[in-house]
């Protein structure tokens, strides 16, 4: 499901306040680091990830990625940071407004 850009406007005011919880390193997107993106989607739906200076990946590169290996929507890529959304499969707990 695509977002629509409604949804990511409210996506980014949410999580506005959030630090990151992810950071991909010099290792790059390891199966490891797949799988604590995984669950943290599973867990919270939306999450900040930070690629650091001496990681193999540019920003936009390591988020499409790891969108791609998660199956979650890129929300906003700046600087050095993204964010990602996945609803849950069960439990969501981020609902959009239907105006």
């Amino acid at each position: 499901m695509a977002l629509t850009s409604k949804q990511r406007a409210q996506l980014r005011q949410i999580a506005n306040t959030y630090e990151p919880i992810v950071q991909i390193g010099k290792e790059g997107i390891t199966p490891n680091l797949v799988k604590q993106t995984w669950d943290a989607l599973e867990a919270r739906e939306l999450i900040k990830v930070q690629v650091l200076k001496n990681a193999p990946y540019e920003t936009r590169e390591a988020c499409s990625l790891l969108c791609e290996k998660v199956h979650a929507d890129p929300v906003l890529c700046v600087g050095y940071r993204f964010i990602l959304y996945r609803r849950a499969r069960k439990d969501s707990k981020i609902n959009f407004d239907e105006n």
